[in-house]
């Protein structure tokens, strides 16, 4: 963070961290489409797990507040004292989890919004489909193998 110490953004991470758990983490809302997609792969047998940068507490969180968590075998996530907070390590611990679980991960692919997320799923040789609903801009998606404006288009590709 700009004009901060190393402490002073430690800190301003910290409290920003308090806030959103208090008061942003459950005011946004599911994408429109997205809670049929995640039924329609979940009918399919497509097993599903997210890795997000969000802390994971958040992120089961908000998922459940949702009623989304059902649909995914793993919910992985940044932990809160930052011992895992790089994407590439978020989808390491996701890629653990489900082979500790026995979910094949040899076809795995990263669903994202953001170079972030094309960054940390290429470091384990995973492809990722970036969705342009989300936070990235256009010019993130160099390194995806597919940029999709919808959920249908989505679907086609995950589903065939």
């Amino acid at each position: 963070m700009a004009g901060l110490t190393e402490a002073g953004a430690r800190e301003a991470l910290s409290a920003y961290r308090v806030h959103y758990a208090e008061h942003g983490a459950l005011d946004s809302a599911v994408f429109p489409g997205v809670r049929g997609l995640l039924q329609r792969l979940s009918a399919a047998g497509v097993p599903l797990a997210v890795a997000t940068s969000k802390p994971e507490t958040q992120a089961v969180r908000i998922l459940e507040h949702f009623g989304l968590a059902q649909y995914f075998e793993v919910i992985a996530g940044a932990t809160d004292d930052e011992s895992r907070s790089a994407k590439a390590d978020v989808v390491a611990e996701a890629l653990r989890r489900l082979t500790a679980a026995d979910v094949g991960v040899g076809h795995a692919v990263m669903v994202g919004d953001r170079l972030y997320d094309v960054e940390g799923a290429a470091a384990h040789g995973l492809p990722t489909i970036l969705v342009e609903w989300g936070y990235g801009s256009p010019a993130e998606a160099a390194g995806a193998i597919a940029v999709v404006h919808s959920t249908d288009q989505l679907s086609a590709l995950l589903l065939g």
